[in-house]
């Protein structure tokens, strides 16, 4: 039987495929790219919103269908339950109950793989919803069902954290806003707010230039976002560039520069910059290229491994680093909830290893009196606060500078303030999580 490309269960089986990548340790977005080619943007669409939920909901389905089901079903109607349960869980619902359960098993039916188990996933989904209460009450008993996270994260940030371990947590499960970066060279904060209001765009103003909207658009039909007014870019991101106070003239190194967001930034805050973007993927580079496009700007682009500058610097030292460092991306899970599967604990230390690495090496390319910032999107201390004292140890002439420190994931609604270093966040409560580092060459 052929799915009808607009149908809901069109879309749920499309999504459990993408999950299926997921767990064989695929990136979500490749997932999603994987099984829609070909599929027109309607559906790309919704087989994303599916799959976001689903990876959002993940540590309950799987508590749900170890319960549910005495003997552990085959992989695809595995995913497809997991897709179809976290629509019932969510809140509010997307979609009726009776309308999920219904797709869900023409989705089944479609199958010949899971035609045979149609009659196992209609049963199990509507045992759901008669014993929902129960079943939801008897899950909070499980760390990962309940906070939907593997249980090694759950330790880590209860260890870091443990007065606040579940609102950070929470807030890595709250769906992000979306935020722009106003362009100052081309129109004022409150002009733009002014022309998204015009285009019937409800917004806000939660940073020196960050706008929150109300609800997420296509950025096509953003004004003035083709002409480079505005970017996308979350509000606790946009401190990076303004923190490494840039002047006109200087000579700029944006390390591991990719999709050019920092690097835009950075040019839109003083003129006559001198600015490398420097990235190690050549395919992530050409997103640097397309970005400063837009803004009309631009940027020596160098491909690079950012720890061995012997084989991309030119020996001529930098005024200004800005070193935004691979790290977990623990603190922007609200944004890529796939990370937190995705993650192993083995990471972090190898991470760190590589964080360190690169700042010794860019050190070296930094010239006596200039400055470098040190970024994670990250929660962990082991990439952030322990990372920062460990260079304040071993870069040579280093003086470490006021900064906001650790940021941790907020939203409006969520009962903790951030936690910058001097107890008050620079930012409404609306921003994952980073961590924010700032050092100083004595002359």
């Amino acid at each position: 039987m052929r799915l009808p490309p607009d149908s809901l269960a069109h879309a749920l089986s499309l999504a459990a495929a993408a999950l299926g990548k997921l767990r064989q340790g695929t990136a979500l977005p490749q997932a999603i790219d994987a099984v829609c080619q070909g599929q027109p943007a309607p559906v790309r669409g919704a087989v994303q919103d599916l799959a976001y939920r689903a990876t959002r909901w993940l540590g309950s389905t799987d508590w749900l269908i170890r319960t549910l089901i005495p003997r552990p079903p085959a992989e695809g109607a595995a995913n497809l339950l997991r897709v179809a349960l976290a629509q019932l869980l969510d809140d509010p619902l997307p979609y009726a109950p009776f309308t999920v359960v219904d797709q869900t098993v023409t989705a089944a039916s479609a199958d010949p793989k899971l035609s045979h188990g149609k009659g196992m996933i209609n049963g199990v989904l509507r045992r759901f919803l008669r014993e929902q209460q129960a079943l939801v009450a008897d899950m909070q008993a499980d760390p990962s069902a309940a906070t939907n996270y593997p249980t090694w994260w759950i330790d880590a940030v209860r260890s870091a954290y443990p007065d606040t371990w579940q609102t950070i947590l929470a807030a890595g499960n709250r769906r992000p806003p979306m935020v722009l970066r106003v362009n100052p060279r081309r129109i004022a904060v409150d002009a733009y707010l002014a022309s998204l209001a015009e285009a019937g765009i409800d917004a806000e103003r939660i940073g020196e230039q960050a706008v929150r909207l109300a609800r997420a658009v296509p950025v096509s039909e953003l004004p003035g976002f083709a002409d480079g007014a505005v970017s996308v870019q979350d509000a606790g991101a946009q401190l990076a560039a303004t923190l490494l106070d840039v002047a006109p003239g200087q000579r700029v190194l944006d390390a591991c520069a990719a999709p050019g967001g920092k690097t835009g930034h950075l040019l839109e805050l003083a003129d006559g910059l001198d600015v490398t973007a420097l990235e190690s993927d050549a395919a992530r580079a050409v997103r640097i290229h397309e970005n400063l496009a837009r803004l009309n700007q631009s940027a020596t682009i160098c491909v690079g491994d950012a720890a061995k500058p012997d084989t991309w610097w030119d020996g001529r030292p930098f005024d200004r680093i800005l070193a935004d460092v691979p790290c977990s991306a623990a603190g922007i899970v609200r944004r890529h909830p796939d990370i937190r599967w995705l993650r192993r604990p083995a990471d972090l230390k190898a991470l760190a290893g590589l964080q360190r690495d690169i700042v010794r090496a860019l050190w070296a390319c930094l010239k006596p009196g200039g400055k470098l910032v040190y970024v994670t999107c990250s929660i962990f201390p082991t990439e952030g606060e322990d990372q920062a004292q460990w260079f304040e140890r071993h870069l040579e002439d280093a003086i470490r500078l006021h900064a906001p420190g650790q940021l941790l994931p907020v939203s409006p609604d969520a009962a903790q303030t951030s936690g910058f270093a001097a107890g008050a966040s620079p930012l409404p409560l609306d921003h994952d999580g980073f961590f924010y580092a700032v050092f100083q060459k004595r002359p």
